[in-house]
């Protein structure tokens, strides 16, 4: 018998010693029970043959250039956010089709960001721009929110790279909030189901080189309003 076994026999003998003279306290050791199995995971469907062709992608999967905007020194709290939408939605419809009058709609609606009057501008969809760098590359994003007639809220995202304009994010859905967790950005937006509502968590991915929804749930939500139109898919950028 080697020095560590004999040790490890010397133990369990002063183990006995303590438990025997402890008999009836209250505090000795007890057995816990039975311990349940562990279960590992179980594979549904072993045999299923590989898909043919992948899914339809679900937001965007590659950024898209926005010609036209200049952004001097490379800072883009120095482009006004209606001049790169106004842009981005003529070249890139994102969600909508051009020939779709909520689309249509927007476009004209953009013009009114440059009227001078007061009133126009009051109809500009464009709403309140926010800035925060969410590909970490330590500059600062441009945020923007557009209102469209349909009653959806179409949320863009802009990056500069060698100081040309690029969008990285486009979605539209029926938005009840959103909200910025450090570079992550979490879109709350109605479901179909009534009482429950869709969270997305739209972060960077550095290999696509776009923001991508890294987690989309459905959880109880006791203020969302019934909604009877299916959800809208979210935009998917192939093939701009």
């Amino acid at each position: 018998m080697n020095r560590s076994r004999l040790a490890l026999t010397g133990a369990f003998a002063a183990l006995a010693a303590v438990l025997a003279g402890g008999c009836g306290d209250p505090g000795g050791l007890r057995g816990a029970g039975a311990t349940p199995t562990a279960q590992g995971p179980t594979h549904l469907w072993p045999d299923l043959p590989p898909p043919s062709a992948p899914a339809e992608d679900y937001g965007a999967i590659e950024s898209v250039r926005v010609t036209g905007v200049k952004v001097p020194g490379g800072d883009l709290r120095k482009v006004d956010p209606a001049d790169v939408v106004r842009a981005d939605f003529e070249q890139n419809p994102g969600t909508y089709d051009p020939s779709d009058a909520s689309y249509r709609e927007t476009v004209e609606r953009l013009d009114d960001c440059a009227d001078d009057d007061s009133g126009a501008r009051e109809r500009c969809p464009v709403l309140k721009a926010y800035y925060r760098d969410l590909t970490g590359d330590r500059k600062d994003d441009l945020i923007v929110g557009v209102s469209t007639p349909d009653d959806n809220l179409d949320i863009r995202v802009y990056a500069e790279e060698e100081r040309r304009l690029t969008q990285i994010m486009e979605m539209s859905d029926a938005v009840l909030g959103v909200e910025l967790a450090g570079r992550d950005l979490i879109i709350r937006a109605v479901s179909s189901l009534p009482g429950y509502e869709y969270h997305t968590v739209w972060s960077w991915d550095s290999h696509q080189k776009t923001m991508l929804p890294k987690r989309d749930e459905i959880v109880r939500s006791g203020n969302a309003p019934r909604r009877k139109t299916p959800r809208p898919a979210p935009s998917t950028s192939a093939g701009r």
